[in-house]
């Protein structure tokens, strides 16, 4: 491990061997810490090349479980965000890529930090199985299109192990090891076509476009070299997606969305995407599926499969049907503007921040989480407000806080007397 430290050190190459050597014995606990650690700081000063970050994913892939999808054929599919603030296109996205014809086995995390989880939105749903044996998981995938599971403990355990490390070593933000990071739990899903939603702006991991573009690059040459169709869209995180923010608040809004009310930018990131896996899995042009995407929410075909996808896995319908049903917290915090003029910025990062603070996130990685608690914005970048009008709902079950999260909400906006610009949704497409 010493010569490989140094190698790496000194700006040369890893072998294959040299990699396969560290991601093994790090995982199996034959290197220690401090190593490890080494290493990771000598590859984020000096980085790696394509077949080395290459070598680095496919190493993480194979140190634990992975899954066979080949019976679902060139029309297994998957999406993968980076993370971000109101993030709930994967709940709209994918019963719109099934009716389209993609086949789903999705595995995605829990929420961590600013970003929320997509299984913690799912699970404030009574019933709802967050947990599938792989036999479970094809079946359902085979009979409806859609099956979506927590992570399996043992899927790429290399990479859970290097992040912990990365996380306390400030080794985090270097490109070969964020792609590799990503691309090892995507890969060892075993989808054939993978579309990658990368986050751009205050709320996301990358803050500007040519770091998010070096990023999707990175992870689209690692999914051509393992035979996988990758195409990553890069999308705005400047501000919240969506007008909730929390767990049931953002089940509520994609239901709504499903239904062909709410939000449009939400509703037109989540068929962007659908089309993109569609376009991908079926080889067919992206403008007719996109065209198709809206056909299917417009239809009610999309609100259809949610439907049989959450009766599926277990959850009670009724709470989909009549979306009152859900828990609601015991507080409603109004949030309201103390100037005129136009909201010209709206913290992302600071409005999840909130919601953690709330009770809807976590700050640790074993804290329970209170579905229950969220934001709803009122009002949104671009509108007008008047001093003393609403422009925010905190809902929370915490007690003294009221007046902590109304002036951390109040310092996440900014008021101007110019309208601002109008940001694109999708700044670019890599593949």
């Amino acid at each position: 491990m010493y010569s490989i430290i140094r190698k790496k050190r000194d700006g040369k190459e890893l072998s294959r061997e040299e990699i396969q050597k560290f991601v093994k014995g790090y995982t199996n606990g034959e290197i220690p810490d401090y190593q490890a650690a080494a290493l990771l700081m000598a590859i984020c000063l000096n980085g790696m090349n394509e077949r080395e970050t290459t070598d680095l994913t496919m190493a993480m892939a194979h140190s634990g479980d992975t899954i066979d999808l080949s019976m679902l054929g060139e029309l297994s599919s998957d999406k993968h965000s980076s993370g971000g603030v109101g993030d709930k296109t994967t709940l709209i996205a994918i019963p719109i890529a099934a009716v389209l014809g993609c086949k789903i086995a999705k595995m995605s995390g829990r929420g961590l930090g600013h970003t929320g989880g997509t299984i913690d939105k799912l699970e404030s749903i009574e019933g709802y199985l967050t947990e599938l044996s792989p036999q479970k998981l094809m079946e359902q995938t085979q009979k409806i299109g859609i099956a979506l599971t927590a992570q399996s403990g043992n899927l790429a355990p290399a990479d859970k192990k290097i992040y912990a490390l990365r996380d306390v070593t400030a080794t985090v933000d270097s490109i070969p090891l964020i792609a590799s990071s990503i691309m090892s739990k995507k890969l060892a899903s075993g989808a054939k076509n993978i579309v990658l939603d990368v986050k751009v702006g205050s709320g996301a991991f990358m803050k500007d476009i040519e770091s998010a573009r070096s990023l999707a690059k990175c992870m689209v040459e690692i999914g051509r070299n393992c035979k996988r169709n990758v195409r990553a869209i890069l999308t705005n995180m400047d501000v919240p997606l969506g007008s909730c923010v929390g767990n049931s608040l953002e089940v509520i809004e994609s239901v709504n969305v499903l239904k062909g009310k709410g939000d449009k930018n939400l509703l037109d990131i989540s068929c962007i995407l659908a089309a993109h896996m569609a376009s991908m899995a079926l080889r067919k042009p992206y403008e007719k599926m996109l065209q198709e995407a809206y056909n299917a929410v417009k239809s009610g075909a999309a609100y259809g499969k949610f439907l049989t996808w959450i009766k599926e896995q277990g959850g009670n319908i009724a709470y989909i049907e009549d979306t009152d049903l859900f828990e609601k917290a015991s507080k409603e915090i109004e949030v309201k503007c103390e100037k005129t003029g136009y909201i010209s910025s709206l913290d992302a990062q600071a409005v999840g921040n909130i919601c953690v603070e709330a009770g809807g996130g976590r700050k640790e990685k074993g804290d329970k989480i209170d579905y229950s608690a969220g934001i709803v914005l009122i009002k949104q970048r671009g509108d007008w407000v008047e001093k003393g009008e609403i422009i925010a709902k905190i809902y929370t079950n915490k007690g003294n806080i009221t007046e902590k999260l109304q002036k951390d909400f109040l310092s996440a906006v900014e008021i101007s007397d110019e309208c601002p610009k109008q940001q694109p949704l999708v700044y670019e497409v890599v593949e």
